[in-house]
């Protein structure tokens, strides 16, 4: 809905940008380990239902924005909700589920993410076209509020784990000590890089379909949202199983498939970019999409076996920051600045200019995972 909200709003790029990315990360970041740690130690399931509720109420108050403050202030809401809600469905896998099907389990869980994105960009830019991006965003936090209350119905209460000198040490002392593990660094740079691929690949990517490429919002959500769905339900089901299937192996090797699947959607996206024609854009635009999907079970289920027990919200908390910090903060804001410039400059295709970002930091990202690959092996087999 990112053109019907410019244009309603009078917005340039550069201010979708931060309302994307800026506005988000800053609350995100300062919240997400403090929500974790209340996950690991006390009840997630209160965690992850206040997070939903939260994020709901501040997306439907999304709806009634009439300005770009107000907007950001929404942001900052459904950031403070996001921040907790996955750490907090971790803590509850992690206690539920065996150590060798979590994989799988974690997988599962990261289906809502292709789903939601799916119904989102599909029914976002049907409602946008026929009802407005204010219907369509009072109505998701009204759905989102109902299935908050529904969760808490239907998770079962989770049992507290023992309190151990470990897990009551200060969290930003633990954190900096799983930081300062090259198996885990490494990790985390990927996931870093990762961000600067997907924030602004989901920020401008139906945008460049609409100005490129002349599609409808409705055409451009329907083809995005059903390919994406598509390819995060593959991805995140077979890399969960995938993932199992490596731990189960005894090899240590638990990123190398991530890191592969990186560096092939980097030359697929460099080409959509520059395709002559809308479809065949949007085919070469799956194997990102894969990417970003296939990568979740594989990062969060590596994170948690570096972490260790009782500290899994933690350790996906982490990787959430690295995720969530610097590439959704500074990644749209980037290419709506190069395409803003582009633009101002009459350069035919400034979006694309500016979305050339997407593939440089998959190659990174793809890197960045077959290192932490060796270093995650060679930290298993010492332990």
């Amino acid at each position: 809905m990112a053109e019907a909200i410019k244009s309603d709003l009078s917005l340039s790029d550069t201010q979708i940008g931060l309302l994307t990315g800026f506005a988000f990360a800053v609350c995100y970041t300062l919240l997400s380990l403090p929500l974790a740690r209340a996950a690991d130690r006390g009840s997630p399931r209160f965690v992850l239902v206040s997070c939903i509720l939260g994020w709901s109420a501040m997306t439907a108050l999304g709806g009634l924005a009439a300005s770009f403050l107000f907007l950001a202030f929404t942001r900052f809401g459904v950031a403070f909700g996001e921040a907790g809600g996955t750490p907090a469905g971790h803590a509850i896998i992690a206690r539920k589920i065996r150590p060798e099907r979590r994989g799988l389990a974690i997988g599962l869980f990261a289906l809502g993410i292709p789903l939601g994105t799916m119904v989102g960009f599909a029914a976002g830019g049907a409602i946008s076209d026929t009802l407005g991006w204010r219907t369509a965003l009072i109505g998701a936090g009204i759905i989102g509020g109902v299935i908050g209350l529904l969760a808490l119905l239907v998770i079962g209460p989770t049992s507290p784990l023992k309190q151990t000198t470990a897990s009551s040490e200060p969290f930003l002392r633990s954190s900096a000590k799983l930081l300062s593990s090259p198996a885990f660094r490494w990790l985390f740079i990927g996931a870093v890089a990762a961000s600067f691929a997907a924030a602004p690949f989901y920020a401008f990517a139906v945008p460049f379909l609409i100005r490129v490429h002349g599609f409808s919002a409705s055409e451009a959500g329907l083809a995005f949202g059903l390919l994406q769905g598509l390819m995060g339900i593959v991805g995140t089901l077979v890399g969960g199983r995938m993932f199992d299937r490596a731990v189960q192996s005894g090899t240590g090797r638990v990123l190398g498939p991530p890191g592969i699947v990186f560096l092939i959607a980097s030359l697929t996206t460099t080409a959509a970019l520059f395709a002559p024609v809308g479809w065949m854009t949007v085919m070469l635009l799956v194997p990102g999409m894969l990417s970003f999907a296939f990568m979740l079970p594989w990062g969060f289920g590596a994170a948690h076996l570096v972490a260790g027990k009782g500290k899994e919200a933690m350790a996906t908390s982490l990787v959430m920051i690295g995720s969530g910090l610097l590439g959704p903060a500074f990644g749209p804001l980037i290419v709506g600045m190069i395409s803003d410039a582009a633009t101002a400059a009459q350069i035919p295709n400034g979006l694309g200019l500016g979305l050339l970002t997407v593939p440089v930091a998959s190659v990174l990202t793809g890197s960045a995972m077959l290192i932490a690959n060796r270093r995650i092996a060679l930290w298993l087999r010492r332990q």
